[in-house]
């Protein structure tokens, strides 16, 4: 196969899994819920924007106060970065299983894993559009952010206040992009979403428990949260040795997706 055909079969499998997505309602849902971040973050921004409202509001100011720290834009930027990852893990995951699940849920994937395009560009097409699904739903948040953040006038907007949001926003969202990508074989080996959206669940908990620990810095699916944890020191305990554990994590599972899906047959 010569460089151009596998191009234009790469291409051409792009361009149907984006058809697939645009015709789902599963993109609109996916915004919808990452929409409730920034607009959470903003309510307790504008609660703790006031101590007195925030004694007013019993629970929810208490929740606001733990959460939230301060009413600023380093605040509340920390705060869409733990949307990015904490929310964006749940939602990443069910993207990754639903563009690869739903092959076996259609009974599509015999049919797929036939055509002329090859295997390789199929599954290539299929991260990339589960990365550029993820980019726009990050996208999407980091929008919203700016404008409840504008509209409640918050302090301490700069430049770099800026730039260090996007970095810990898109940091983190790329951190959890390359900790769903094991699911990806998990729903081929699992033929469906269970499997892929029952792991993501089980590493959620784990996460939550070995981050506790002190340990979190060396578990994976621990690291973008603990990056994210940016209204304090900066970085959350994360190292270099973090950030190559999750590379590892993420080539691991885009290499045992291509693996098998390369070499699955499928009886008729």
């Amino acid at each position: 196969m010569t460089a151009s055909t596998a191009s234009s079969g790469f291409t051409a499998a792009l361009r149907v899994e984006l058809l697939k997505v645009r015709r789902s309602v599963a993109p609109l849902l996916t915004a919808l819920a990452l929409a409730i971040a920034p607009l959470v973050g903003g309510l307790f921004m504008y609660i703790l924007a006031d101590p007195d409202r925030a004694r007013r509001m019993g629970i929810i100011g208490q929740k606001a106060q733990i959460v939230g720290g301060g009413s600023d834009w380093p605040a509340y930027f920390a705060f869409l970065a733990q949307g990015a990852t904490v929310g964006g893990f749940v939602l990443f995951a069910f993207v990754i299983a639903w563009v690869f699940g739903r092959e076996f849920s259609d009974g599509t994937v015999r049919y797929l894993l036939a055509l002329p395009t090859s295997r390789a560009a199929i599954i290539a097409a299929k991260l990339v559009a589960v990365a550029l699904w993820c980019a726009a739903l990050t996208a999407l948040l980091t929008l919203l952010g700016l404008a409840v953040g504008a509209a409640l006038g918050l302090p301490g907007w700069s430049g770099e206040a800026l730039r260090q949001g996007l970095v810990h926003v898109w940091g983190g969202a790329g951190l959890t992009l390359l900790i769903v990508l094991p699911l990806a074989l998990l729903a081929g080996v699992g033929h469906g979403y269970l499997a892929p959206l029952g792991f993501a669940m089980l590493m959620l908990i784990l996460a939550q428990v070995i981050a506790a620990t002190g340990r979190g810095a060396y578990f994976p699916w621990s690291i973008p949260a603990l990056y994210a944890q940016v209204a304090g020191e900066a970085g959350g305990g994360v190292t270099a040795i973090s950030f190559a554990i999750v590379a590892v994590t993420g080539a691991a599972g885009a290499a045992g997706a291509f693996a098998w899906w390369l070499y699955a047959d499928f009886p008729r």
